[in-house]
This record gives C-alpha cells, structure tokens and sequence, in this order.
C-alpha cells in the first residue's frame, strides 16, 4: 500500500495546497477551507483504492465534501478491478485562520492506514503531550508539568531552560503556561495549528522539544499517524463534560471516556501513510510560492513500514510551449 500510494497521496496534499494558498492573505477562512476540500477531494477520486474517510470535515457537517464515512478513490466508479481498502484521515487545511491572515505554518494534511488502522476520533477536544523519539517513555499525561520537563531535559542531557514548548494560547491554558514558565522552560505560543506544532516536535532541528494543552481529536489521531513514522509520542485523554459528549463517543465505539491514549492506540497501523504540504511557511516546511513559470510547494511524505522520511521540494510547471526550469 505505502509504495502505491505515497506519491499518489503526494499529488492530493499538494493540490490542496496550491488551491488553498491563492486565498492566502485574503480573510476569507472559510473560502480558504472551501478551496482546499474541494481540490483535495477532486484529486482523491482519481487515486488508486477504496477508500473511506474516517475522520474528515467532522461528523455533523452536510457539505457533501469528505465527511466521516464517505467513500472515495478510482473504486467507486470503477468496478471492475480490485482496489487496496484504505482508511484516510485529512484535515484539508490545518489553520484556516492562518491562510486567511497570512501567518505562519498553514498546511494541508492526509493520513492513511490498512482498514482500522486509524481511531475514529469524535470531533471534541482532547489533552495531549507530544515528545520525540528521544523522550520517548518518558512523560506521563498527568504528571506536572514541572516533572514532565524535568524528564524530557534529562533525555535530551540539557537543562529545562533550554526547553521550548508549544502551547496553543487558549484562556483554558492559562494554568498550564503559568507552570510551564515557573519550571523555567520557554513557551512558543501559537494561535492555531496543534498539528504541525506536533510534528515539529519529533524533527530535531526545529528547537521544538514539547507540544503540551488541549486540542481537537481528530488532530490528535493526524499527528499519531506521523509520530508512528518518526518514532515520537503522543499521549492524550478525550474532554467529554456534557451529556451529548457521552452520546457521540458511545456512537464511535469508545467505551472508555477516561482512558489515556498512546500513540499506537490512535494510529495502530501497520502500513501507514503520512502526507503534508505547506501552504504558508513555517518551521518544518515551506509554503507555496507562485512565479511566471508555474508554482512550487514543499512536502513532507512519511511511511511506517518502509520507515521513509521524504522532504519533497516540488515544481509544478505552466502548460506552455515556451516554459523554463530553473534551478534555484
């Protein structure tokens, strides 16, 4: 499944994104979301499987658009050869709001795994820690933020002063920042975009040691899918506080409200895709830039199995006569 399609999965990401980045700047959020889901599943019908969105544009949405069991891929309107029957996850455009305003670290996003390779992840909100591959085995989601530090400065062989933590800046977080700062770690707070925050976490080199708060679910199953392929870690609970919560997880299939995930529970696959494109620049990829001869966009493609890691610099080139290449 993985070298079938990766570079299929490849062209999906980067269509959404290219779609999504000519909003940029914009203010229109919703359009820039728009743009992305309709590039993203045009492309999606011309790939090589059966597949089932499992976690898309979230349960309650009627836009016909990849929603939460919505069949997609060359099967459904071809049916005369068998396809591999393929779980996918997306999030069409990670940080509308940073689209929209021309901030940083706005991607498109797309996971894939065997069938019940993905958990289907209600649409609600979910405490996380997010380490690398370094710091593996050695938080705890309950712990204090204070002794979750102190063990992941251990295993990096620094001091927690050195520490950098994500933390989305939500007045719900207010306690968690105030005890990130007493331990004496650093905070990089961002508005939106848990996702590639989590990711960044499991790449050395991006000064990114922790992704700690709350965030939605079905982001938390995304970046699952990408530690499995980087070998990091996310630990994570569901926040289910009203009664209609209760009926929605009860709906999926969870049993457990109290039960804290790892990372093989949100993401237990074992041929797992991974496929992200920027739409704005960021830490970990480069946005899409437009020029007279067509347009680039940077990718990151990950696979469990082959355990490949592809940074993917692309140039999609105008359909003129009289087109150039240039190398820069």
């Amino acid at each position: 499944m993985e070298k079938e399609l990766s570079l299929e999965f490849l062209r999906v990401v980067e269509s959404a994104a290219i779609a999504s980045a000519r909003t940029m700047g914009l203010g229109d959020r919703h359009k820039s979301d728009d743009v992305a889901v309709a590039a993203m599943r045009k492309e999606m019908d011309s790939v090589n499987m059966n597949g089932t969105i499992v976690i898309g544009e979230g349960e309650r949405d009627e836009a016909p658009m990849l929603f939460i069991g919505e069949k997609v891929g060359a099967a459904h309107h071809d049916h005369g050869h068998k396809y591999p029957e393929v779980d996918i996850a997306v999030d069409p455009l990670e940080g509308t709001n940073l689209c929209a305003t021309g901030e940083p670290n706005a991607i498109t996003v797309l996971a894939a795994s065997e069938r019940g390779g993905l958990l289907h992840a209600p649409d609600l909100y979910m405490e996380k820690i997010i380490v690398g591959p370094s710091c593996k085995g050695a938080v705890e989601l309950d712990a204090p933020p204070a002794d979750n530090l102190k063990a992941i400065a251990k295993r990096l062989s620094r001091d927690v002063e050195d520490l950098v933590v994500i933390v989305l800046d939500r007045p719900r977080h207010e306690k968690l920042i105030a005890d990130i700062r007493a331990a004496g770690a650093r905070i990089r707070l961002i508005s939106d975009g848990d996702l590639s925050a989590g990711i960044s976490a499991a790449v050395i080199g991006t000064g990114v040691h922790a992704v700690m708060g709350t965030g939605g679910a079905p982001e938390g199953v995304l970046a699952a899918a990408a530690l499995r392929c980087l070998n990091g870690q996310i630990l994570a609970r569901l926040v289910v506080s009203k009664p209609e919560h209760h009926e929605r997880i009860a709906q999926m299939g969870i049993k457990d409200p109290k039960r804290i995930y790892d990372t093989e529970d949100l993401a237990p696959g074992k041929k797992i895709i991974f496929a992200c494109t920027g739409v704005t620049g960021g830490n970990l990829l480069r946005g899409v830039r437009f020029f007279g001869e067509g347009t680039r966009t940077h990718s990151l493609i990950l696979t469990y199995d082959e355990r490949q890691v592809r940074f993917i610099d692309s140039v999609h080139l105008e359909k003129r006569p009289d087109v150039k290449v240039v190398f820069y």
